[in-house]
């Protein structure tokens, strides 16, 4: 479910002669007939590969997490019933990745002719130049093996998008060398086409204009394609995903209903439904980058409060619901948070990095580019985003903490206790201050941060900023560090 994409991993880039297990592939249309291959659609080979993980307990969508329940049934569902799909759900919801994962359910490698643009099945072609180097040469025929990364096509609607980019156009080129405009020769085969038994994927799919989305519609369900005035027929075998936003799917009229009627299953993703979910999306995704010197750790509750600030903005009224909030804003946070702590480390000479409350202002950067606020102008996104961080360190400090548990150390502050915090504050300095005073060092061990001195700060902070948060600590902040006191 994540707005990183996942690439198929790509078979050798020549075709291979030999399968996996070591055996000889077959190398024109006769051997291939004498190996008593049977050419199956596209529906058929994903179905048929579905089944085969399913009985064997295979993981079928690697990397996409928070489904299992939901939308990957539905998926299912709908390679059982050999339908076409539409995945609609706002930004960063892991639907060109569910796309690209489905090559997972396509064969190893499948025999085209020889040179072939189209992947012509050696039994059924369909383009011209394939039928007549058939019709040619016989069972002599010339083929190839097309692994799984050749069979997958992926295009990002966007307005400008053409019948040429998408099925195809007359080559001035060819019809310079001589032949007849109407010659299916010199047609030069758009990226649908390109993707014959395989799966195309297309994304945000309202974005094309009516009459490229009538193009389309003619590929799904009649096959009839006109280019250029002159008409051919082009029984394709495509598989077609496409993905789109629901307000713009369902409520702008930006898609003509003749094409939503010729998909057959409309399966709604979704954003993680626990924080618990959102927390493994941004360890799964993440960019992880070793710093020499410097051991990195990340304590449970601040990876807790980098969640609840997404879940937090996913209820904001102050953020615009109908664009969603990513997945890649919990993800961009994560990393600056680490990056800030690790940046705080080289600057003190610190071997320990651990991220802490105060380092929480580096998620702006990487939060204000991936929220868009409700009423521009009347509210600035500094503000939103400091509400958010304030509303996630309440929630996450309340779900392991009493307030109530803490008197004894508030007294202390009423007894004339002041303490000073900032993001480049040395982690001692914290551990020497507060954390042998009644209360906290019982926080700090059920944070169960260990005797990680830069963990220890970080807990250490957590705790005074849950306390000011919840009125039991006043907090001055300005420039240079925040001072807690009562």
């Amino acid at each position: 479910m994540t707005a990183t994409p996942a690439t198929p991993v790509p078979d050798d880039a020549a075709p291979s002669k030999k399968t996996q297990s070591g055996e000889t592939r077959p190398q024109t249309i006769g051997e291939l007939r004498a190996s008593g291959y049977q050419p199956k659609t596209v529906r058929e080979e994903l179905r048929a590969n579905l089944i085969a993980k399913i009985r064997r307990g295979d993981e079928l969508f690697p990397g996409v997490v928070g489904y299992d329940q939901t939308v990957i049934p539905q998926i299912e569902n709908a390679i059982l019933s050999g339908q076409d799909i539409i995945l609609l759900g706002e930004r960063g919801q892991a639907k060109t990745r569910i796309a690209r994962t489905l090559t997972n359910l396509l064969d190893e490698a499948i025999p085209v002719v020889a040179g072939s643009e189209i992947n012509d099945d050696p039994f059924r072609p369909i383009s011209r130049a394939a039928r007549d180097l058939v019709a040619e040469k016989g069972d002599e025929t010339p083929i190839e093996w097309v692994g799984r990364d050749r069979r997958y096509g992926e295009k990002l609607a966007t307005p400008d998008t053409t019948i040429a980019d998408l099925i195809g156009e007359v080559d001035p080129i060819k019809v310079a060398e001589g032949r007849y405009l109407s010659d299916e020769l010199t047609i030069s085969y758009g990226l649908i086409p390109r993707t014959n038994r395989g799966i195309f994927a297309i994304n945000e799919l309202p974005d094309l204009a009516e009459r490229i989305q009538v193009g389309l519609l003619n590929i799904m369900e009649e096959r009839d394609v006109q280019i250029r005035g002159y008409k051919i027929r082009l029984p394709l075998d495509v598989f077609v995903v496409a993905s789109a936003n629901p307000e713009d799917y369902t409520n702008r009229g930006r898609i003509i209903t003749p094409l939503k009627d010729r998909y057959g299953s409309q399966i709604r993703t979704h954003y993680p439904e626990t924080i618990e979910l959102e927390m493994d999306i941004m360890d799964q995704e993440r960019s992880v980058f070793a710093t020499d010197g410097i051991q990195v750790t990340v304590p449970a509750f601040m990876k807790e409060i980098v969640a609840e600030v997404t879940h937090g903005a996913r209820r904001s009224h102050d953020v615009s619901q109908r664009s969603g909030v990513s997945v890649r804003m919990s993800v961009a946070n994560y990393e600056n948070l680490v990056s800030n702590a690790t940046r705080r480390s080289i600057r003190l000479g610190e071997k320990q990095a651990a991220p802490r409350v105060s380092d929480l202002d580096g998620l702006l950067a990487s939060t204000t580019g991936k929220i868009e606020l409700e009423g521009m102008g009347e509210v600035r996104e500094e503000q939103v985003v400091d509400k958010l961080i304030q509303g996630a360190i309440v929630t996450v400090f309340n779900r392991h903490f009493s307030v109530r548990q803490f008197d004894r150390l508030v007294l202390a502050f009423d007894n004339g206790l002041a303490v000073e915090a900032s993001d480049m504050m040395p982690s001692m300095d914290y551990v020497k201050q507060l954390s042998h005073l009644e209360g906290m060092s019982e926080a700090v061990g059920k944070l169960g941060v260990g005797g990680n001195l830069a963990a220890v700060a970080s807990a250490v902070e957590f705790v005074l900023e849950g306390l000011h948060l919840n009125r039991r600590l006043n907090k001055d902040a300005g420039r240079g560090p925040a001072r807690y006191h009562r």
